[in-house]
């Protein structure tokens, strides 16, 4: 069973494949996982293995917890390269969201001005204009996009609200090329025996479509790097990534893979 659940609000720093030198920031609650998918690779397992118990932390939480590790950080170090909003689900699901992100700019131009703000979401509440809004502020607005199929969304990412990949689409070309697209390609099958190969050109060229439409500033394509609550799910290759990459930056598109 996977049992990875982040403290909170802060965590780290850790090294991200991507992003260098981490200090996380948990806006989910510190006992359990709190999503708008139940993704079948998700690190911190199934919604249902950890349910929380504990409330979301507080704007004032966050920004006391945030200060104080931030000051420990001046002292003895590291020094960050990156915030990264991530954690136990989807940090957007906080309901002061924005005004954390108004915090953290604030805290971050304090102590480690040369840093940068990352959010890490898979897009399902994007669409509102607060959240919106609070993405346009940060260096890196990360967000998810597995695949434009809708029958793949629903076996693999498993949203539990309701979840328009067409609409997703419309909202992330509403940042106007201000976002980073984040992509999970896998082989192998679930538990339940559904194949999860998504590197194929069925689904790799009407993905690209997509992200041609929202012209990101980048695209991070990744694999699965821990372990999983679906027990039958593969690895890409380095050469099934190196393709899609290849096929990206032949429209003209920065991307990078992680394997």
């Amino acid at each position: 069973m996977s049992t990875i659940i982040y403290p909170s609000p802060i965590f780290g720093p850790i090294h991200s494949r991507r992003l260098g030198v981490s200090l996380g920031i948990n806006l989910l609650p510190k006992d359990g996982k709190f999503c708008t998918f139940d993704c079948v690779y998700c690190e911190c397992g199934f919604n249902a293995w950890h349910p929380a118990h504990n409330k979301v932390p507080t704007r004032i939480e966050v920004r006391e917890a945030l200060e104080a590790k931030l000051q420990d950080m001046v002292k003895n170090g590291p020094r960050p390269d990156v915030f990264t909003f991530a954690g136990n689900g989807e940090p957007t699901a906080n309901p002061e969201f924005p005004e954390i992100i108004n915090d953290t700019l604030e805290l971050r131009d304090k102590y480690f001005p040369e840093a940068k703000v990352s959010v890490l979401s898979n897009a399902t509440l994007c669409g509102k204009t607060k959240v919106r809004e609070a993405l346009l502020k940060v260096d890196n607005n990360i967000l998810k996009l597995d695949t434009v199929n809708a029958e793949y969304i629903m076996n693999v990412d498993r949203p539990v609200v309701h979840y328009d990949v067409k609409q997703v689409v419309e909202n992330m070309k509403a940042f106007n090329g201000k976002c980073i697209i984040q992509t999970m390609f896998m082989k192998g099958t679930t538990d339940a025996g559904v194949n999860v190969d998504n590197t194929t050109d069925d689904y790799v060229l009407p993905w690209l479509k997509a992200v041609k439409e929202i012209a990101p500033r980048q695209v991070m394509i990744y694999t699965i790097d821990r372990e999983t609550p679906d027990h039958g799910l593969l690895k890409a290759t380095h050469e099934e990534l190196d393709r899609i990459v290849a096929l990206l930056e032949k429209e003209g598109i920065k991307a990078s893979a992680s394997y």
